[in-house]
């Protein structure tokens, strides 16, 4: 049984990877590919974060050698691939917190990282620390919310964890823990901030206080938006508690 679910894994794998290659021209642009970010977290939450992490550096090298892309089809998809795993597993199954774990390992980390790989290695000028970050984090932001709504799917259904144990990987809960999904929900808002503050500092500069606003408003909504959610959900636990 141990033999026949490590075939399957690896047969599985092998067609993420396909899969990966093939759809990773949609929407693409130098820095911006959200079907990579897509089958990261796909691949996180069916098979760990190694797996994915597996799965991510397979394609970029793929990428790589057939396709010409530069180094940023490794840069660009490891470190959220792995963190997109990790945090999936630690929050015991919550969707949100393994798209979160894509954007702060690409968004942020992968694309911090991009700058010495593409201006040292390949003398690329005119780039700083921060040169690849709206894009790496829009991309995500993209690639994340049509994982999101795959895997939801993918859980209405049931064929989730379906899919879990026919891998032979330990199973998730189904439906994720209030507090977790309010933390992600508050995160996002301070991914928001870092963009706006990335786009206004080094892609579009403006002194402009609207800016600073919009800034901080996206982490006000965010702890708002995560507060009715808490208190949302427990005036449905309540009313069934009740009936």
């Amino acid at each position: 049984m141990k033999s026949s679910n490590q075939i399957l894994r690896m047969v599985f794998l092998a067609m993420m990877v396909a899969v990966g290659v093939v759809i990773s021209p949609i929407l693409r642009v130098e820095g911006m590919c959200p079907t990579a970010h897509f089958m990261n977290i796909v691949v996180s939450v069916l098979m760990g974060p190694w797996y994915s992490l597996f799965c991510a550096t397979l394609i970029g090298i793929i990428r790589m050698g057939v396709m010409g892309i530069p180094p940023l089809a490794l840069t660009g998809a490891v470190f959220g691939a792995f963190l997109s795993g990790v945090l999936y597993r630690a929050s015991r199954g919550n969707l949100l917190c393994a798209v979160l774990g894509e954007i702060l390992g690409t968004g942020v980390i992968g694309a911090l990282l991009s700058y010495p790989v593409m201006a040292l290695f390949l003398h690329r000028g005119g780039l700083s620390w921060l040169f690849y970050v709206p894009s790496f984090l829009a991309a995500t932001l993209i690639g994340g919310s049509i994982a999101f709504l795959f895997l939801r799917q993918l859980i209405k259904t049931r064929a989730l964890p379906a899919i879990q144990q026919a891998l032979g990987v330990h199973c998730q809960q189904a439906s994720s823990h209030p507090g977790s999904n309010a933390a992600a929900i508050a995160a996002l808002g301070g991914v928001g901030y870092l963009l706006i503050r990335v786009l206004t500092r080094v892609i579009f500069p403006s002194d402009s206080p609207v800016w600073n606003w919009a800034a901080w408003g996206c982490v006000i909504f965010s702890l708002c938006l995560a507060g009715i959610y808490l208190a949302i959900h427990k005036k449905t636990k309540e009313a069934d508690l009740h009936d």
